[in-house]
């Protein structure tokens, strides 16, 4: 029986619609070799997915959606965290 092992990808999108843009992303991979970096984080230029959307048809479940901000009137165009935060995971043969 080949050992199985979790990795969680989580996905910034630009609006809460699971086909908008990917703008920032990280993967953490339970199945890598130990001495292997444990993340990896967006640092090139294209994203894992091009949407959620793209993910899931490549066999990624979402367990976790965003919650929808609340802005105070005034305050609706300011900068701050990325909120639109989906969390997904797949089972994956150990790399070996």
């Amino acid at each position: 029986m080949v050992a199985m092992r979790q990795q969680i990808l989580f996905l910034n999108l630009t609006t809460p619609d699971l086909k908008s843009p990917t703008i920032a992303w990280s993967l953490y991979d339970g199945a890598a070799p130990e001495d292997a970096l444990p993340m990896n984080t967006g640092d090139s230029n294209e994203p894992p997915y091009k949407s959620v959307l793209h993910a899931m048809r490549d066999g990624w479940n979402v367990i976790q959606v965003p919650s929808l901000p609340h802005y105070p009137a005034g305050q609706e165009h300011d900068t701050g965290h990325l909120p639109y935060e989906y969390v997904l995971e797949r089972k994956v043969p150990v790399h070996e």
